[in-house]
């Protein structure tokens, strides 16, 4: 294999079936590609009790600095269906110019066009001023609790510092060199459980239906805005996702009602604020008597799950502006620097250095017949190629 030809590090890891949380064979094929390059390679395995072990990559090139992360997954989802597919999922063949395979986008194409650009660069003669580091986890796509944070506390304890991080996702919305994440929104979940009285549809003066109130209570969190948005950051958004009362009969007023919501706020609010915010709200609602004249206030209760994504914004110049530079120099277009979508493992890097995000066209990842373009390979490596000498070069002119 040609290290420096992204189309063939590609294939070879689309070709191993990491389905998360399965290494899949991925990470034995990255550090196959990375020890003939000088890389020293490690592997850690994140364990938490009642989640699947998972397997993790660090590989160092360089013992100074500056030093530079870049940072991925090559786990991929499910490919469902692998009859709907045009090319069996795990091929990665190529046809009309386009190679298939679940993880061509997401990521396993930012990691190959990463590693064939530092191949390209040491090829011609290139000496890093300092190192480069890779930090690939295999749970990105899963729990995220065994990858890339205990990887980072895991690295940290051995003394691995960090001037700043790339992480290789999908950014793109529509063409390579559109968007530059700078930063992610928080994500906050709850359920909220509001308690009646169980009766008979046809006496609801001897019963006290939840749903009553809760309907009341959702208009409170969804009706208002939260906020309209930032200079980078969108309006905050709050989904119900569900609401259950586990009744299956329709003449028996439920007893109590659940409905679960997910929120994506933006750098006017901490975990703190927004949880004060709802819960002002809440209380308003309980005593909301249009749905309920005369009842007294509504019972319920307000339950956060998971863990808390905090809001983060990277304002780095040396890391954006290179990386823009770059992303300008190779597709002649300046890419917006933007916090939409969703979170990512950059969530976990933002406590350690700087961190931005740059990679694929997204259009196509998750989906039946997943692909990427043979010539954003090409494009993508040569941008990862003029980062990593802008940024370093930036580093010495300091």
């Amino acid at each position: 294999m040609k290290l420096s030809d992204p189309v063939s590090v590609l294939q070879t890891l689309v070709r191993c079936p990491s389905v998360t949380p399965e290494e899949g064979g991925a990470l034995s094929a990255l550090e196959a590609m990375l020890t003939p390059l000088g890389f020293a390679v490690e592997r850690m395995t994140g364990h938490t009790d009642g989640t699947p072990d998972v397997e993790n990559l660090y590989a160092r090139l360089g013992t100074s600095g500056p030093h530079l992360m870049f940072a991925g997954h090559t786990d991929v989802v499910p490919p469902g269906n692998a009859a709907s597919w045009r090319h069996p999922p795990f091929s990665g063949e190529i046809a009309d110019g386009l190679l298939f395979g679940r993880g061509a986008v997401d990521m396993k194409g930012g990691i190959a066009c990463f590693i064939a650009a530092l191949a390209r660069l040491l090829d011609k003669g290139f000496t890093l001023p300092g190192s480069v580091s890779l930090l690939i986890t295999g749970d990105e796509e899963g729990p995220g609790v065994n990858g890339t944070d205990k990887l980072l506390q895991w690295a940290k304890a051995r003394g691995e510092q960090w001037d700043a991080a790339l992480v290789g996702e999908p950014t793109n919305p529509d063409a390579l060199g559109d968007m530059i994440k700078v930063g992610r929104r928080g994500s906050l979940t709850g359920r909220l459980t509001v308690t009646g009285t169980q009766g008979h549809v046809a006496y609801p003066h001897l019963a006290d239906n939840p749903l009553r109130a809760m309907t009341a209570m959702l208009d409170a969190l969804m009706g208002e805005p939260l906020d309209h948005g930032t200079d980078l950051f969108p309006p905050s958004n709050l989904e119900v996702t569900s609401v259950d009362t586990g009744n299956a009969a329709t003449n028996v007023i439920p007893e109590s009602v659940s409905a679960t919501f997910n929120i994506r706020f933006n750098d006017l609010w901490s975990e703190e604020t927004l949880k004060d915010e709802l819960a002002t709200r809440l209380n308003r609602a309980a005593t909301d008597e249009r749905l309920r004249p005369g009842r007294d206030p509504a019972r319920f209760s307000l339950e956060w799950l998971g863990r808390v994504s905090p809001v983060f914004l990277t304002r780095n110049e040396r890391l954006s502006g290179s990386l823009a530079a770059a992303v300008e120099a190779v597709t002649g277009r300046r890419p917006k620097l933007s916090t939409t979508g969703g979170t990512s493992d950059a969530r976990f890097i933002k406590n350690y250095c700087p961190v931005v995000e740059f990679g694929l066209v997204g259009q196509t990842m998750h989906k039946v017949d997943e692909h990427v373009p043979v010539a954003d390979l090409e494009m993508l490596t040569e941008i990862y190629s003029h980062f990593i000498e802008r940024w370093f070069a930036l580093a010495d002119a300091r």
